[in-house]
């Protein structure tokens, strides 16, 4: 009887791989393009940290994707397929073009669909905290690796025998930069793993009958973590190295320094995110932003503007979404048109 329900936890495993790939970049692109860590050994870190975020500081944005913008009372097992095909089939595309696409912007996407066809879409989440959320924390991160960039590479150019290549060739900094990639990778698994967990957490609390406040709730988050996450180790080995290459080396080459600048910033900004509201929110746009703001800092704009692949980047990251919520409304219309939805 429950053997049906592999639909849906297979579906979650696939967007786990894709989320996987197009993780890898803002967590291991600076390392990457500083030179400081080799290929092969980005899919073992990159899995490990995310399952350590996942299971240390991710359940409210499990939460917060399970039941805050879609009641989690009407996500069946069909619905709960739609949405995760949905968001795994955009993000597929995204990753084919070589671009690092938000994972949770593409979930709540998929979520919305349903939600606007039932007409039960829950907005004061969406519109009051996750929305302002996705503009604001890009928009910190520029700033803050901008004005540090500012005063750093300011206050050290005083000081002739200090030389920005001499810090990058400290072993101490190197490790720190691969730390902070780390450190990535750990918030990566505190906001994202609950893209592909939070739905098949309410599917399995509604075939179960479980309430959040029992103990069997908490062991379904633990079970379903520790089938989606290793996935996302999967996904970098076989489709990381595609998005890694755009934004590792082709926006701009980073030292150490700024690299660990980068990591700090965007991973503490969605920590954040994670541990008092339980956003999902996009730390691809976030370092992004902050490469951004860095890269200005260090070359200025027209440099950035002109010789990186921004365009491609932002086009991509307003058509994803879009077609994770068309696909999920019009799967949804189809299933119910056929009775294959349930509510």
């Amino acid at each position: 009887m429950y053997s049906i329900y592999l639909i849906p936890l297979l579906i979650g495993m696939f967007l786990a791989v894709n989320m996987g790939a197009s993780g890898t970049a803002p967590s291991f692109s600076a390392a990457f393009g500083a030179n400081l860590i080799r290929k092969n050994l980005i899919p073992g870190l990159f899995g490990l940290f995310v399952f350590l975020g996942a299971l240390i500081a991710g359940k409210k944005v499990v939460s917060t994707i399970g039941k805050g913008i879609l009641p989690s009372e009407v996500i069946s097992l069909t619905l709960v397929s739609i949405i995760l095909l949905s968001v795994a089939l955009s993000l597929f595309f995204a990753n084919l073009l070589k671009v690092p696409q938000s994972t949770s912007q593409s979930t709540v996407a998929a979520l919305v669909g349903p939600a606007i066809y039932f007409d039960i879409l829950k907005t004061d989440k969406l519109f009051y905290e996750i929305l302002p959320t996705w503009f604001i924390t890009p928009i910190a991160a520029f700033l803050i690796t901008y004005l540090i960039g500012k005063v750093a590479y300011k206050q050290i150019r005083k000081y002739d025998s200090v030389t920005f290549d001499a810090l990058a060739d400290h072993k101490i900094f190197k490790f720190i930069v691969i730390a902070s990639a780390c450190y990535v990778a750990f918030a990566i698994g505190s906001n994202n793993v609950a893209n592909a967990s939070g739905p098949l957490v309410s599917m399995a609390q509604n075939v179960l009958s479980v309430t959040d406040e029992s103990g069997q709730f908490m062991l379904i988050v633990i079970i379903l973590t520790l089938v989606i996450a290793p996935c996302f180790g999967i996904g970098s080995s076989f489709l990381g190295e595609r998005v890694l290459s755009t934004t590792g080396k082709e926006l701009i080459s980073f030292g150490p320094l700024g690299a660990t600048l980068i990591s700090i910033v965007t991973a503490s900004l969605l920590i954040v995110a994670s541990l008092t509201k339980g956003i999902p929110t996009s730390l691809v746009q976030m370092n992004t932003g902050a490469i951004i703001g860095l890269g200005i800092s260090k070359v200025g704009l027209k440099n950035i503007t002109q010789n990186t692949p921004f365009k491609k980047i932002f086009i991509i990251w307003i058509v994803a979404p879009i077609i994770a919520l068309a696909l999920s409304f019009f799967l949804t219309v189809g299933a119910d048109k056929l009775g294959y939805l349930t509510r």
